[in-house]
């Protein structure tokens, strides 16, 4: 009888990041090649104006394990929330969300992979973050709105370094709104309102590696107003679990 390997979907959404994406992929792919032949990288361009998603099929010619899929521009959490349900109809026991702007180190996944099936969901620290004091405020921020709203402490709620049971994640992902652009946020919080076992991780967090950021400081307030709005009427959904 043969003996079921776990099975691992790897997401990173990706938005004109034509500078970025050769080396992501080439950094990321040996994961899921190492774990097993049913595993996957799924790379969601998010309706770059770009090269991306030419890059991307490139690569997916000799990438047997690689998955190019192309969308409407909706934002990062829409792109997420889609790749998280991809991964989970497509039979995915273990979700691993990352960013394709190269700054975060492949090597520090495995400490995350075996501790799997300890928790629901491993997340990365940003404890000592380089990519500017901007992030940085606005990371504090939001842990004090998430304490104000929902009454939880969360040590770093939007980190895209996060490796979920996919069972779990199907669970609770009928609790974020649909296409959410906090997505992330929320699945941390409502992780932390029912008490699941959540394990932070210190990890590190490198400069952008190239391209252009897509959000500047006006998008951030705007995101922030829109935020504190759409986390009120959340609460009061799980309030009434």
């Amino acid at each position: 009888m043969k003996t079921k390997h776990d099975i691992l979907y790897i997401i990173i959404p990706a938005y004109n990041e034509e500078e970025n994406i050769d080396e992501v992929l080439k950094q990321w792919y040996p994961i899921v090649s190492k774990i097993g032949k049913e595993s996957r990288l799924v790379i969601i361009d998010d309706g770059s104006k770009d090269g991306t998603y030419d890059k991307i099929m490139r690569h997916s010619k000799k990438m047997k394990q690689l998955i190019p899929i192309t969308k409407k521009n909706g934002g990062h959490g829409a792109t997420v929330l889609y790749g998280y349900n991809y991964a989970i109809n497509n039979g995915a026991d273990y979700i691993f969300q990352t960013d394709s702007d190269g700054q975060t180190s492949p090597s520090e996944f495995w400490e995350f992979w075996k501790l799997r099936k300890k928790y629901e969901m491993v997340i990365g620290h940003r404890n000592a973050r380089k990519d500017g004091i901007s992030r940085i405020f606005v990371t504090k921020i939001l842990k004090m709105v998430i304490k104000f709203v929902f009454k939880v402490n969360v040590t770093d709620a939007n980190t895209p370094f996060r490796l979920m049971k996919a069972s779990t994640l199907k669970e609770n992902l009928k609790l974020v709104p649909k296409d959410f652009n906090l997505s992330n946020v929320i699945i941390s919080v409502i992780y932390a309102k029912k008490n699941l076992s959540v394990k932070y991780i210190p990890i590190t967090f490198k400069p952008r590696q190239g391209g252009v950021n897509s959000i500047n400081i006006k998008k951030i307030i705007r995101i922030g107003k829109q935020a504190v709005i759409d986390f009120r009427k959340i609460n009061k959904n799980l309030n009434n679990l």
